[in-house]
Formats: structure tokens, C-alpha cells, sequence
């Protein structure tokens, strides 16, 4: 039981860092405040995950168990790559204030999350746990306390925010987790020595042609997540003049 909500807490959390969805939450406390945002981001992860989370358990009553997990090998892999896409790659979610602050910032992670490696992830973990209703609660608190960590690690280092580290980390995470899954539901007579140096010579060359636009990008430019940050920082320090 808490060990699905830990789990659940601690994936959502490395995969939601600098990612878009962060971004988002970010430039959203440049125009709103800091508790509308988490609020906004608590009802739109809860509700997009529940239907993820409700899915993933549909799923577990049809699929066997053996083929499940391996899937889920496969999509943590799969999840870790895409954490190393270029955010520059990804549209930019529309941040209108139609609803107010709370239902708009709802709305914007709802929508943002539908497809997403977080919502995907949810699934992923709820069809093998016991407990969904933990993995539930594990992911939504996951996305929650990675808004709130952007939020007050932009407003005290601005621009200076580790984002090659946290990305590479993050991805290491899933890559752990999925070769893990892989190696304990695999049938032991693919696991042999020429099929392991395959998948790791094809993984080391993905890993590469997307980390190599992430290193492009860091001579001279800023990244979505570091002018957000910057925002947030110049924003804060404003604030405290004030005072």
C-alpha cells in the first residue's frame, strides 16, 4: 500500500521534472498565486489521472500479467527517451484566464497531461497494483509537489537551474526501473548475451541523437524551463523590494 504510493510519488516526480507541464506551472505563478497554481494542478492531475488510473485497472482484467509486464519494461524505457526529447519540441499549451485562476490552470494540466509520459506512466502502474487508489494519490501528489519544487527553486536560482542534470537524472530513473521489468518477465531464453549487447547498443545510440540537440541548444540560448525560472526569480525579488 504505501509502497505503491511511494513508487507512484517518486516516478511522477522525476519524470515531471523539467518537463512542460513544470514549465507550465511555473509561468502560470508568474500570473497568478502560488496556491491557486498547486490547487489548479491538484484537481487537473487528479482528474486526468483517475482516468488513467481506472483504465490501468480495466486493463489488468483483461491482459495477462506476464505480457503486462513486460509492456510496462518496454514504456519505462520508452517514457525514459521521451524525458530526453527536446522541450523546445513540444507545443505551448494555451494559458488563457477564461475560468479564473484555479479551473484555468485545471483545465490547462488536464488537457496538457492527455497522451503524456505522467498519464501513460499512471497506467502503467496501476495495472499491476493492488492498491490503485494509492497509485492515484501517489501520482497527483507526485505533480503537486514538482510544481511547487519549480516554483520555489525558479524564485531562488532563477536561470541557474540544472536542467541537463535533471533530465539526464530523471531518465536514468526510468531506465533502471524498465530494465529491471524487462529482466524479471522476460523469458530467460531472450535474455542471452548477444540480445543484451543489441539492446544496449541501440538504447546508447538513441540516448545520443536525443542528447545531442539538448547540447546544441545550451550554447548561447535559454530554454523554456530556465527563462520561466528567470521570470519567477526577477518576480520574487520584485516582491521583497517591496516590502
Amino acid at each position: 500500500m504505501l509502497q505503491e504510493f511511494i513508487r507512484s510519488l517518486f516516478l511522477i516526480f522525476m519524470a515531471e521534472m523539467g518537463d512542460k507541464t513544470q514549465i507550465l506551472a511555473m509561468a502560470f505563478a508568474t500570473q497568478f498565486k502560488i496556491y491557486e497554481v498547486l490547487l489548479g494542478v491538484f484537481i487537473g492531475s487528479f482528474l486526468n489521472h483517475g482516468v488513467a488510473v481506472a483504465l490501468g485497472s480495466y486493463l489488468s482484467n483483461l491482459l495477462p500479467m506476464g505480457a503486462i509486464q513486460i509492456a510496462a519494461g518496454f514504456l519505462f524505457i520508452g517514457f525514459a527517451l521521451w524525458t530526453l526529447k527536446s522541450d523546445e519540441e513540444e507545443d505551448e499549451e494555451n494559458t488563457g484566464r477564461n475560468f479564473g485562476p484555479i479551473l484555468t490552470v485545471a483545465f490547462a494540466f488536464f488537457i496538457g497531461e492527455l497522451g503524456d509520459k505522467t498519464q501513460l506512466t499512471a497506467i502503467t502502474l496501476s495495472v499491476d497494483a493492488k492498491y490503485p487508489i494509492f497509485v492515484l494519490l501517489g501520482t497527483v501528489s507526485g505533480m503537486v509537489l514538482t510544481s511547487g519544487l519549480g516554483i520555489f527553486v525558479g524564485s531562488k536560482i532563477g536561470d541557474k537551474v540544472p536542467e541537463l542534470a535533471i533530465k539526464i537524472a530523471s531518465a536514468g530513473i526510468f531506465l533502471f526501473f524498465g530494465i529491471i521489468k524487462l529482466y524479471t518477465s522476460l523469458p530467460k531464453t531472450y535474455i542471452n548475451i548477444t540480445n543484451v549487447i543489441i539492446f544496449f547498443i541501440l538504447l546508447s545510440i538513441s540516448i545520443y541523437i536525443l542528447l545531442r540537440p539538448i547540447f546544441k541548444s545550451r550554447r548561447g540560448e535559454i530554454s523554456s524551463l530556465k527563462e520561466v525560472a528567470l521570470t519567477i526569480y526577477k518576480r520574487s525579488h520584485r516582491i521583497k523590494k517591496r516590502k
